[in-house]
């Protein structure tokens, strides 16, 4: 059986989230071990879900794109801590960079990414932090340590080609030409599992998903067009999961 969805940019953060509120990883490092969520506009949704409930999620936000009209005023803030839990419990008083010389195998590192190919299983990150922010002051314990990387990622980022080749593009760009007032930043393909309403929708009920378009006007600009797949039982499943996420407001609401 098939049936389609349309997501807005919100309905997709959510669907995300509560993918990854179930993920196994993420519920195992819940009860045995840590999970570090870092700041972002999906992973604000990721806090809801786990914690079960609301945020001021515009203050869950470590850099975001806007139009460039807005820049002056952007409408999201960092003044939220960070949420880290142990075992359950937050920990309090303690960020992001400094739980990870903690991490163990086991434990889950949830950080969201600007850019995917999802055809590649390629995510990357936008940096304009002089050391790389909190992915480069985490990155080397991850690996060596075989921490979880987990990447929620709306599909609205995917983007077509390498981004390994995309990243050296940006990285040839010259920073003395000053016609741009904006910041230059860096594109930093990160090794992860990238996780997104494709990957949500297979946990939470079973189905199959492809992606079959994208866009839309009245609030569903970047909304992407699923097509799914699966037993009666599934898509049953399905439908009701995508009718919980319908209607979910815009991240910023005027």
């Amino acid at each position: 059986m098939f049936m389609e969805a349309v997501l807005t940019v919100s309905e997709s953060k959510r669907l995300i989230a509560k993918g990854i509120a179930n993920h196994p990883e993420v519920v195992h490092a819940l009860t045995e071990g840590i999970v570090v969520i870092c700041k972002g506009t999906t992973n604000a949704y990721v806090v809801e879900e786990i914690l079960g409930k609301k945020i001021q999620r515009t203050d869950y936000v470590m850099g975001c794109v806007v139009p460039t009209t807005r820049e002056a005023q952007s409408p999201v803030t960092s003044k939220l801590p960070d949420v880290i839990l142990e075992h359950g419990q937050i920990l309090e008083g303690t960020n992001s960079k400094e739980i990870v010389p903690k991490l163990k195998p086991g434990d889950v590192f949830i950080k969201g990414a600007n850019a995917v190919s999802y055809e590649r299983g390629q995510a990357a990150l936008l940096i304009g932090h002089p050391t790389g922010g909190t992915i480069g002051a985490a990155v080397g314990v991850l690996v060596a340590r075989r921490v979880k990387l987990l990447i929620p990622v709306g599909l609205e980022k995917n983007i077509p080609g390498d981004l390994n080749a995309v990243a050296l593009c940006m990285a040839s760009v010259d920073e003395t030409d000053k016609s741009d007032p904006r910041p230059i930043l860096t594109l930093w393909p990160i090794a992860g599992e990238v996780f997104t309403e494709i990957e949500a929708l297979e946990m939470l009920t079973g189905c199959d998903a492809m992606q079959t378009a994208a866009g839309g006007i009245a609030g569903a600009e970047g909304a992407v067009r699923l097509l799914i797949e699966g037993d009666a039982d599934q898509i049953k499943k399905a439908r009701i999961l995508i009718s919980n996420v319908h209607g979910e407001r815009p991240f910023v609401t005027e």
